[in-house]
């Protein structure tokens, strides 16, 4: 009677394993995916094209000879990442500093929720006690918070109550005490504007070598890296840029005001625009987790030879994006923002930076991919680069090599620099007055290609 209950019982779950299949191999299914353009961001179909100098390198440089490569599809931001754009990153640290340093001291003075004071700033874990956490929760809070280097690291900070920055408003002295430790100190203020203490926004995000890792032998956590940046660009680049020359207004008022939101952030670092891209990745994905959808891959820097083909709109061997070799249009108007005329830089009708939006796009729908101001990509410069590199998704990025490339010139550049195969560098800790950045996101899936899209087009 036993054997034949046991024998009904593997039977019948042999069957629940493959109800519906008949028996077939039909592949595990998983959460239907629905592609999903990125906002702000145009797909860029992959393809190959001829890489490097399209004519005389007059200069004699030699660190871009031709060479036909091909990347995959991906999207990259229609324009350079702005200044309104950034201020969103920073302002979000800012946030998240503020929060946390309120969810450590309501711990300390064990401050809870209800209280109308600082303890409505509690972790999250401690809203109600522990009867408000899920099992999983519970479980992670009793087996790993606390146990590392950083005693509160992994704890949910409460973004759900509004922050107080009125002083007349602070909710008690606790709270005072921590927005206090936010600001420059008092007798660093003058004209009675006491600042938000830039040196004190720091951005901390892990990322995993996978490179390293694909090559060498060793555990998961050798290859998993922490970086710890300070977000905050440098507006003294407007100063330190130019000696003997008045730009006081550009620093005072370049990135924080409105009327240059739409214009693209600067005095931001290699560092920086890299610890952007993990923060947009980690905010977008936030959003996905709320809604109980799928993870998106992660936004980054493009790379050497992903900015390139980009910049060429589809144009074999063009001098600049809009194809060249002039830079001026038919009705004799400059193509881009750039240094014309011997330092005539009013001629292109912008003195310094424009919208980040201004002037026509290229084929691929992207603005400014010469000119305006120049862009940071992931590739580390080699002069022979070129030379060794691979033909399918070219990159060449050394983390010994400090020298990283920017690309597309910029508004005090001349025309020579605006060409899509000139490359240049600055170091990674250099942040300048004429370098931003757009990001990309890989394409999910390999059937879009320049040749399939010019295919349907006609």
């Amino acid at each position: 009677m036993k054997k034949s209950i046991a024998f009904i019982a593997i039977l019948s779950l042999l069957l629940s394993c493959n109800a519906g299949d008949r028996g077939e191999l039909v592949g595990a299914k998983g959460k239907k995916w629905h592609p999903e353009k990125p906002y702000g961001m145009t797909l860029i179909p992959g393809g190959s094209f001829i890489m490097g100098k399209a004519d005389d390198d007059f200069v004699a440089v030699n660190d871009a000879p031709t060479k036909t490569v091909t990347v995959r599809s991906f999207y990259m931001d229609e324009t350079e990442i702005t200044n309104a754009e950034y201020r969103q990153f920073v302002e979000w640290v800012r946030d998240s500093t503020v929060r946390l340093k309120l969810a450590i001291l309501a711990d300390e003075v064990g401050a809870a929720p209800g209280e109308d004071g600082i303890g409505e700033y509690a972790f999250v874990d401690q809203e109600g006690g522990e009867e408000d956490m899920t099992p999983y929760e519970q479980y992670m809070y009793d087996n790993y918070y606390g146990m590392g280097e950083d005693f509160y690291a992994g704890r949910k900070i409460n973004r759900d109550i509004d922050l107080v920055w009125d002083t007349e408003e602070y909710p008690d002295m606790y709270y005072a005490e921590v927005m206090d430790t936010m600001y420059i100190p008092a007798e660093e203020a003058y004209n009675g504007q006491r600042t938000i203490d830039v040196n004190k926004l720091k951005f901390q995000y892990t990322y995993m070598d996978i490179q390293s890792a694909a090559r060498a032998n060793g555990k998961r956590s050798d290859f998993i890296k922490k970086e710890e940046v300070m977000v905050y660009p440098d507006t003294t680049v407007w100063i330190k840029d130019f000696n003997y020359s008045y730009n006081e207004p550009m620093h005072n008022d370049y990135f924080w005001h409105e009327a240059y939101g739409d214009y693209p952030v600067v005095g931001v670092n290699w560092k920086q625009a890299k610890a952007f891209c993990a923060w947009r990745t980690l905010y977008k994905n936030s959003y996905q987790k709320s809604r109980r959808r799928q993870h998106v891959n992660s936004f980054r820097l493009p790379g050497e030879a992903e900015w390139e083909y980009a910049a060429r709109g589809g144009l074999e061997s063009g001098t600049f994006p809009w194809g060249g070799p002039y830079a001026k249009n038919d009705r004799g108007c400059f193509m881009a923002n750039f240094k014309p005329l011997r330092g005539d830089y009013a001629a292109d009708q912008a003195l310094y930076t424009v919208e980040a939006d201004a002037y026509e796009p290229n084929d691929f729908n992207l603005y400014n991919m010469a000119g305006n101001v120049s862009e940071w990509v992931a590739s580390s410069y080699d002069p022979a680069a070129y030379e060794y590199t691979s033909t399918m998704n070219p990159n060449v990025n050394d983390d010994e090599n400090m020298r990283k490339v920017v690309r597309g010139g910029s508004w005090k550049d001349v025309a020579y620099f605006l060409q899509v195969s000139t490359r240049d560098y600055e170091y990674a800790d250099s942040a300048r007055s004429y370098i931003g950045f757009r990001t990309v996101q890989d394409y999910m899936g390999t059937d879009v290609t320049l040749n399939q899209a010019y295919g349907d087009a006609r």
